[in-house]
């Protein structure tokens, strides 16, 4: 990956007309929070007008959530004027509802007894407590599970509760800090449509901290905070129009010499960036012609074979990774000191010649059937995505196939191990980072490193550079003999991973292990990766985030236990039956109510001022779109055919298939 030295002249702060200060819900004017000699926030101004969906985006430690306690009223600013309701934010509390980054749900109480409690704290009378209970159940779809424990609830339908919860006081303000982080894509999105209602219907506003740029895109501004500051603000077309640069998807089967070629070889000021993903290169350029002329005379010099080169639109990552380049934030990588040559060189054969190989895979829990009938082949060098909705069996499937879990039936082979999965001699040879991986909270993160650097086998007179190398690449210099639990989710979750590799394993287990992490730290843990199976390394990997599943080779989608498609993600994008239309439209809730009406719900999904919309027949259903907005005075400003994304191909393969099932409990 490389990226272009871009002047200070070409920052520009994209930053609407305020409206009147009678529609700024709030206002944040110099804005400083200092701890102790630690200057948390810098000097930030901004205002969110009433019904704004508002996004503060940043990687960790940016002064995000400082600056949401401030804005709840929790903590003081050091300086600088804060107003929410034209009050300071400890007056007006009571018409803030605030949902933290680890937000309290009581696990042994019922999501009915949550509520209760939550009610009678914020001192909500109980006939409105009774209105707003059967209200926001049934806005979240919890209506039928009053009566459930909090403890016993999928991660979307505890964050559902949890917002219940912040809703239930009806406030006029809602701080949500990353609340989507660790839940499913179906989930995510019904969350974010709810969000849209009670901004547009009820008139909420709405601050937004989320690590995940593809939901950014549905705020209708978004501001990027950096080092305690915000250095710049928009809507997320001005964001992204702003970058001046433009974005080429370069297919070709020889990712890793074309990434070198463009990386190493390109000596114009024509190519900004490269990434790899799982099956093409995404090439930033200053000019498309330009730049794809310079992208094709390279190929053509280096006898690589360049398939497609297709233009598309920057994403909001491309903003949020090239502006904090720009600020010189951008980590460093680290080569992982290897102690030993690549790992196996297999590619095709029977059972023993792949990495990781399941046939029929079964598990059962006494009369529920988890795991149906999986077969999965990973080969060495590959990184394979495993995804799925909460409760798909994805965990399950996983704890089987590296020996942690027994299986009912099917068959199952490890590195080329057949019977003994949990043997000494193959444990050596696999990486596991599981979904809750626990660091000792309590133990520094030398300890943290030197513990499992033992369980591991790492050989002692190698230890102490693998540990380095971990903190080196986390950015932890200095910071080693910290507790753990001292460090935020994202930092522990690259301490997490650094410790799962120490040993080299030839096969790697991943289970979201991007969690919570920002998107510049999260390009550097795929970097990471991809260096792993570069060096032969068989890599599965589950994740909530489709964007990056993008960097897969292959991928399943599992549903209820079963695989219902596998392929590149190119192939699964390929392969969703319709087309993806985008309708820029003012009244956005009004149209998404009105097209519901008339479509499958998951077919409408709103993006700030626009709508995404999921059509079998265009030809067909357009002109019926068209009459319908119409009809009800809608003016369309554009539509325009989109690609789908990974996360539209999920959603709409979920939701087909749900359809065409019984009707079964979240």
């Amino acid at each position: 990956m490389t990226q272009k030295t871009v002047t200070n002249s070409q920052i520009t702060e994209v930053r609407p007309t305020d409206p009147a200060a009678s529609d700024d819900v709030i206002r944040v004017i110099g804005l400083h929070k200092h701890y102790d000699r630690v200057a948390a926030v810098q000097g930030v101004d901004f205002s969110v007008r009433r019904g704004e969906v508002f996004g503060l985006i940043g990687p960790d430690g940016a002064g995000k959530t400082t600056t949401f306690h401030i804005l709840g009223g929790v903590m003081e600013a050091t300086a600088g004027d804060v107003q929410v309701l034209g009050q300071p934010p400890r007056d007006a509390r009571l018409k803030i509802g605030y949902l933290t980054q680890q937000f309290s749900l009581y696990l042994d109480l019922s999501i009915d007894e949550n509520l209760r409690y939550v009610g009678g704290l914020r001192q909500v009378p109980d006939r409105q407590f009774s209105e707003r209970r059967e209200k926001y159940l049934r806005l979240m779809n919890l209506e039928k599970f009053g009566d459930r424990l909090a403890g016993e609830l999928s991660g979307g339908m505890k964050q559902k509760l949890a917002l219940c919860c912040a809703l239930v006081s009806q406030p006029q303000v809602l701080l949500l800090d990353e609340p989507t982080t660790g839940v499913d894509p179906v989930s995510r999105r019904e969350f974010w449509d709810v969000l849209a209602a009670l901004s547009s219907e009820e008139g909420v506003t709405i601050v937004v901290a989320t690590p995940y740029l593809d939901e950014a895109e549905r705020c209708n501004r978004v501001a990027l905070m950096y080092d305690g500051q915000i250095q710049q603000i928009g809507t997320p077309a001005e964001l992204r129009n702003s970058l001046g640069l433009h974005r080429l998807e370069v297919h070709t089967p020889q990712l890793q010499a074309a990434e070198q070629v463009l990386t190493t070889l390109s000596e114009s000021d024509a190519i900004v960036d490269v990434q790899t993903f799982g099956d093409r290169l995404d090439v930033l350029v200053s000019d498309p012609q330009t730049g794809e002329s310079q992208v094709r005379e390279l190929f053509r010099q280096n006898h690589l074979q360049a398939d497609t080169i297709e233009l598309a639109e920057p994403t909001l990552e491309n903003v949020f990774v090239t502006r904090l380049r720009q600020q010189g934030s951008a980590p460093e990588f680290f080569e992982f000191p290897r102690s030993r040559g690549g790992n196996r060189n297999v590619t095709t054969g029977s059972s023993s010649d792949f990495a990781i190989y399941s046939h029929n895979l079964n598990r059962s829990f006494g009369s529920f059937r988890a795991v149906k009938n999986v077969n999965v082949e990973v080969r060495y060098g590959e990184i394979f995505g495993l995804l799925g909705a909460n409760g798909a069996g994805k965990t399950t499937t996983i704890k089987m196939l590296c020996g942690l879990l027994p299986i009912s039936s099917g068959d199952i082979s490890l590195g080329g191990e057949r019977g003994n999965l949990r043997s000494s001699e193959l444990r050596r040879r696999i990486g596991y980072m599981s979904q809750k991986f626990t660091l000792y909270d309590d133990l520094t993160i030398l300890q943290n490193l030197e513990f499992y650097s033992g369980v591991y086998g790492v050989p002692r007179r190698l230890r102490r550079e693998k540990i380095d190398w971990v903190i080196a690449t986390c950015g932890l210099d200095g910071r080693e003999t910290m507790l753990t639990g001292q460090l935020p989710g994202g930092w522990k979750q690259r301490v997490a991973f650094g410790a799962s590799v120490m040993h080299e394993p030839d096969i790697l287990f991943l289970d979201e292990p991007t969690s919570g992490v920002d998107p510049l730290a999260r390009r550097q843990f795929w970097k990471l990766i991809n260096d792993f199976a570069r060096n032969g390394t068989a890599v599965l990997v589950t994740t909530h985030y489709l964007e990056e599943a993008e960097q897969c080779n292959r991928m399943s989608f599992m549903v209820a236990g079963e695989i219902v498609t596998e392929g590149s993600p190119s192939q699964i994008k390929a392969s969703q039956p319709g087309q993806l239309i985008e309708v820029v439209i003012d009244q956005t809730q009004a149209a998404s109510n009105l097209l519901k009406q008339q479509m499958e719900s998951w077919r409408v999904s709103i993006f700030a001022d626009r709508l995404h919309i999921v059509l079998d027949d265009p030809d067909r259903d357009i002109p019926i779109v068209r009459s319908l907005l119409k009809s009800a005075n809608l003016t369309i400003h554009s539509l325009r055919p989109i690609p789908f994304s990974l996360e539209d191909a999920f959603i709409g393969v979920v939701q087909r298939l749900a359809q065409s099932a019984t009707p079964e409990e979240p």
